[in-house]
């Protein structure tokens, strides 16, 4: 199982679990001076501006949730608890994947994954963007905020699927198509009629 997938602020910023706040204040303002430096010394393409903004967003956030002892247990717990439930789910899932248990842990993952991915790479990423420290340190702004909602949007979906592609369920059942009726509607389409 491959836990990167959940955002892991603590690997965004290259520190473990047990830093110190400091340590965070620290590693996040390194990190993003090298990034503005890099943004100034490169030619900005579309591609490029929502990367920038992506990993902008993300080391924000990181050092938001991180520097705040109280947001950053919530973190570390609701991350843990996503993690816990699909091994948990893989586990049943392999035992009895038709089981109301195994469908029940299914569902409370989904639940639980989206609640996650909303909370830290939408919600908090784009309070953080409004932080006091963090619009100092990034110089992000209203104009960052509306471009990234978007980015952060799709990047979420992206977390979503990439997820769910590698999960015990994700088969894919042929379909059962009636050809002629297909090729009937078209011509009825086609010359004008009604279906």
């Amino acid at each position: 199982m491959d836990e990167d997938v959940y955002i892991n602020y603590f690997s965004v910023l290259g520190l473990d679990e047990e830093c110190k706040t400091g340590d965070v204040r620290k590693n996040y303002k390194k990190m993003m001076k090298d990034l503005i430096l890099e943004i100034h010394s490169t030619e900005v393409t579309p591609d490029r501006l929502d990367q920038y903004l992506l990993t902008m967003a993300k080391l924000n956030a990181g050092f938001y949730i991180l520097r705040d002892e109280e947001r950053r247990n919530a973190y570390v717990e609701h991350r843990k608890k996503v993690i816990q439930l699909e091994k948990q789910w893989r586990e049943k899932g392999e035992k009895d994947p038709s089981s109301p248990e195994a469908d029940q842990l299914r569902r409370e993952y989904d639940r639980v994954l989206r609640d996650f991915l909303t909370k830290y790479m939408e919600e908090l990423v784009l309070e953080a963007g409004r932080d006091k420290e963090c619009v100092e340190t990034s110089n992000w702004d209203a104009h960052h905020e509306r471009h990234a909602s978007r980015v952060l949007r799709h990047y979420r979906q992206k977390l979503y699927s990439q997820i769910h592609e590698r999960l015990p369920y994700y088969d894919v059942t042929k379909p059962n198509i009636d050809w002629s009726e297909r090729e009937q509607t078209a011509e009825q389409i086609l010359q004008g009629g009604r279906i």
